[in-house]
């Protein structure tokens, strides 16, 4: 039977992860916090082992049952407004728990037997790398290569917004992906606003044995030494005077015409 740990100051040391620590804290604590149950049961499957469990005393007995018998670690509780002060947000799903994160992947391990690949450059924002992992997982990508300015696929917004795709899909953070996707034999593609740009339904696309789709950041895009780098430019094509949709949207609609269809 876990133990069930009234919550009644927010300095136990503890609840260290939960005090609104960064998500460069966590990491360096080798730690992050699952939001959901959605995510907490992919870390469970994925091997990273739960710590303690931060939840709404309504969810104890309730939604959250089964996890507290699963994981077998203190549950914290208390007041909705003391929990609320020691995280910094209303817990919008009711339950976090602290966790292991997973070893991390080299960019071999995950270019290793794969054919459909989705790279991202200087993703910053936690919602579009969270949406983003999710659409690939869901619509037929392999894996994922991230550059290191990219969020954090485990920030606690990200990992949430991904459903717990983030803990089911192989992704590893790679300094330079247009090299290892290279020395793989990967056909790359760019998405990016350009003059000589293919249809994202290109059947060259499709037919390649193996094809990786490189999005970049928020607003800039891809940055002009990548695009170069890759074998071809991929646009969406769009009606109404819009030219672009959101990354996570673009890369949504990519990864089923390219990837989902095969």
């Amino acid at each position: 039977m876990a133990e069930i740990i009234e919550i009644t100051t927010p300095d136990d040391p503890a609840l260290i992860p939960y005090r609104r620590l960064t998500g460069r804290q966590l990491q360096s604590g080798n730690l992050f916090i699952a939001e959901s149950e959605n995510v907490i049961l992919a870390g469970l499957e994925a091997g990273c082992r739960p710590l303690s469990l931060l939840m709404e005393r309504q969810h104890i007995t309730g939604k959250g049952s089964a996890l507290v018998e699963t994981c077998g670690v203190p549950v914290y509780t208390g007041e909705d407004s003391l929990l609320e002060s020691l995280t910094g947000f209303k817990l919008s799903r009711g339950i976090l728990c602290a966790m292991e994160r997973p070893a991390p992947l080299t960019a071999e391990r995950v270019l290793q037997n794969t054919r459909r690949i989705v790279v991202l450059e200087n993703v910053v924002d936690g919602t579009n790398v969270g949406a983003l992992m999710r659409s690939a997982a869901a619509l037929g990508a392999e894996g994922m290569l991230l550059t290191p300015d990219c969020c954090d696929p485990l920030q606690r917004r990200a990992a949430r917004v991904s459903m717990g795709a983030a803990l089911r899909i192989p992704w590893a953070v790679c300094g330079d992906p247009a090299a290892a996707l290279k020395a793989a034999g990967f056909t790359t593609a760019a998405l990016a606003l350009r003059e000589n740009a293919v249809s994202v339904a290109d059947e060259r696309l499709k037919a390649a044995d193996k094809l990786a789709l490189f999005l970049g950041a928020e607003g800039d895009g891809l940055r002009q030494a990548t695009i170069d780098s890759c074998d071809h430019a991929v646009i969406i094509p769009m009606h109404n005077s819009v030219n672009s949709l959101n990354v996570a949207a673009a890369g949504a609609v990519a990864f089923w015409e390219l990837f989902g269809q095969r």
